[in-house]
């Protein structure tokens, strides 16, 4: 598949995703009215969809029922925009722009974006549960969340990030950092697909491994836009990691160095899911992923 097409195939599920969305935000409570508007604003218009998009490719793989994959795709996007939130947060790493537009607490003040990202967190779950009539299924989707979300997932990734910022720290440290903050959603993803396609034995492990290595990848492609990336292109400020003197995998392996490891990766990635019948959108994320620009 070609780069056109994987993204072009992954903005129709975007858009999928996008009105799933847009329906779970619907107020009709003028009270709390402006609260929704920045939840809707963080979180609708922007952005690649990319864990939506592998826990509905993961469910289609393996046979699995769309209409619950969706809802657990959506979830997550909320869990995803309410770190942004929080990520671009004063207190945190002081960003004034996401996805090419003023950052939340830009737009509607620190306390409302703190309030706003707690409850997305609480719709998220409240979204996913309610995907399902399956008591068990629910509960395992929902503890899937949590736990890559929480102090041993996401949350614990972006304390480590804090301390990285003021402290040099070890390649180990890194690798860990980076699977907790970005990778841990990127493997809840395609958990929740095999979720909703009842699948729980290797082929989870061989998802997990996948969204692993594309993790990893990821952020350090990330690295190297910060590095050498078109702000215009990429709807925010580059050279943020130099300034910090913040230790990346640029800094650790070198430009040449960070684009080997990432090209492996996207390598063994491929390997991961290339057994299986229907994983051709996968491996075209997975090579897309490498060559992108924003």
């Amino acid at each position: 598949m070609a780069v056109n097409d994987i993204k072009n195939y992954m903005d129709r599920c975007a858009d999928l995703v996008e009105r799933d969305l847009a329906a779970a935000f619907e107020c009709g409570d003028s009270d709390i009215a402006s609260l929704y508007d920045a939840m809707r604003y963080s979180t609708l218009g922007g952005g690649k969809r990319i864990r939506a998009f592998l826990t509905l490719e993961f469910c289609r793989m393996f046979g699995g029922d769309e209409d619950s994959a969706l809802a657990f795709a959506s979830a997550l996007e909320m869990v995803h925009a309410f770190s942004l939130i929080h990520d671009d947060l004063p207190c945190m790493d002081d960003d004034d722009m996401r996805r090419g537009k003023p950052s939340c607490h830009i737009k509607y003040g620190e306390a409302h974006a703190l309030i706003a990202g707690d409850a997305l967190i609480m719709l998220a779950f409240s979204h996913a549960a309610s995907a399902v009539t399956d008591a068990q299924t629910a509960l395992y989707a929902v503890r899937v969340i949590s736990e890559r979300a929480g102090a041993r997932g996401m949350c614990g990734g972006q304390a480590m990030d804090m301390y990285a910022e003021s402290t040099r720290v070890s390649y180990e440290y890194l690798c860990k950092l980076q699977s907790l903050k970005t990778g841990a959603l990127i493997e809840a993803a395609v958990m929740l697909g095999c979720i909703s396609a009842g699948v729980k034995d290797k082929r989870m492990q061989d998802a997990v491994r996948y969204a692993s290595c594309i993790g990893r990848a990821f952020q350090i492609i990330d690295d190297i836009l910060d590095i050498e990336g078109d702000e215009a292109i990429l709807g925010k400020h580059i050279g943020s990691d130099a300034e910090s003197e913040k230790t990346t995998f640029v800094t650790e392996l070198g430009l040449e160095g960070a684009r080997a490891e990432a090209a492996r990766l996207t390598d063994e990635a491929v390997a991961c899911v290339s057994g299986y019948s229907g994983a051709e959108n996968l491996i075209a994320l997975a090579k897309w992923l490498y060559t992108r620009k924003n």
